[in-house]
Order: C-alpha cells, then sequence, then structure tokens
C-alpha cells in the first residue's frame, strides 16, 4: 500500500524543495490536486503547518474533495512529507525525498497508505489499478516540477 518514483532534476536540491514545498504550487504540477492553500495560519512549508488541497481523481471527473493535510517533516533541500487527515493517524502519507546527485538533484516521491482493514479492503479490489495511477501521477508531477526547476536555472 505505498509506491514511489525517482527522477533526476538538472536543479539543487534546495531550489527543487522550495518549488515542491510552496503547496501554493500544487496545481502546477500535480495532475490530481488542481489547488492547495496554507491553513489555520500557516503561510509556509514548516513542521505542524497545516494546508488544504483541492482533488480531483484522475478518471472521476465528477469526484472533487478537499483534505486537510499536516507538514511532519520538513527539511529545506532534503525532505519534504505531510499527512492527510490527522496528524496522528493519516489516511495517506506523502513525502519527497531530495538527494544531490551529478550536479542535480534526485527526487523520490512517495506515498504511504495508512494500514488498516478499510485500506487493505481498498488496495485489494482496487490497487493495482490506483497503484498504476498513482505511479503516474507521481512521474507527472515530478515532471512538471522538473521543467519548471530546470528552465528556472537555464542561463540566458
Amino acid at each position: 500500500m505505498r509506491g514511489s518514483v525517482t527522477l533526476h532534476i538538472d536543479a539543487p536540491p534546495e531550489a527543487v524543495w522550495a518549488l515542491v514545498s510552496d503547496v501554493t504550487n500544487t496545481g502546477r504540477f500535480s495532475p490530481e490536486t488542481f489547488e492547495a492553500e496554507w491553513i489555520d495560519g500557516a503561510t509556509g512549508p514548516a513542521v505542524g503547518a497545516r494546508f488544504r488541497g483541492h482533488v480531483r481523481r484522475t478518471g472521476m471527473t465528477w469526484l472533487a474533495y478537499w483534505t486537510k493535510c499536516t507538514v511532519i517533516a520538513c527539511e529545506p533541500g532534503r525532505e519534504f512529507t505531510f499527512a492527510v487527515g490527522s496528524a496522528d493517524k493519516p489516511i495517506n502519507t506523502w513525502s519527497y525525498q531530495f538527494e544531490p546527485a551529478n550536479g542535480g538533484t534526485d527526487v523520490t516521491e512517495s506515498f504511504e497508505l495508512r494500514d488498516n482493514a478499510g485500506t487493505r479492503m481498498y488496495w485489494k479490489l482496487r490497487g493495482t489499478q490506483r497503484g498504476k495511477v498513482n505511479d503516474e501521477g507521481m512521474r507527472q508531477t515530478l515532471e512538471r516540477v522538473k521543467a519548471v526547476a530546470e528552465s528556472a536555472t537555464t542561463p540566458g
């Protein structure tokens, strides 16, 4: 009930992290979360900061909903992780890891569904299909981040 995708981006880890950790950029990058905003007085990424994302599931254009999230790990240039739902018992956890590599950054986006009876049943019924959608969505997200990050660091 987890998955990950890694992509190399020719930009410094801090620059890529800044794009990803500013959740107001989410709509530019994610194929499913088309907008996000800081809430409860948060103005930027920090452990404990809360935000909400407006999601439209791939293949289900009629289904749109808001999710509340809490940042649970936030280290500039290294990691940005948030819990969907309550921070102590999240439904899902999304994470971005940033590793310096070959003059740029290897970025890994990953998710992990909470292990409970409901998610086990969901994953048994739709896991293969949903896993493929998540993998493709993570790849699209990282490709979009790559395009912006690399264009910002290209001289000229």
